[in-house]
């Protein structure tokens, strides 16, 4: 049976958001001080940490705010993103 794309990205977004959690607690930086150091709100990054946009929406970060908030935890980029990468497209 072919997995929901809509729950395996709800997955990886949480998973990301795990990720971010625990990366910035190693790094012993606030929401606040990693959010401004990305170039994002505090709000915005609560909700990546979430996994959310909204209540009940998967968050859908641009390339470039994961970017930013990998530099600024001082690691790759490929070490934020969670290692199960979902299937998205309808092509088999």
């Amino acid at each position: 049976m072919a997995t929901d794309p809509v729950q395996s990205w709800e997955s990886y977004v949480r998973d990301l958001g795990f990720e971010l959690n625990r990366r910035r607690h190693e790094a012993g930086l606030s929401q606040e001080r990693l959010a401004h150091a990305a170039g994002i709100t505090r709000y915005h990054y609560q909700q990546l940490e979430k996994g959310e946009s909204r209540p009940g929406t998967p968050a859908n970060p641009s390339l470039r705010i994961v970017m930013a908030l990998a530099e600024a935890l001082g690691v790759d980029l490929v070490d934020l993103l969670p290692a199960d990468v979902p299937r998205l497209s309808a092509a088999v």
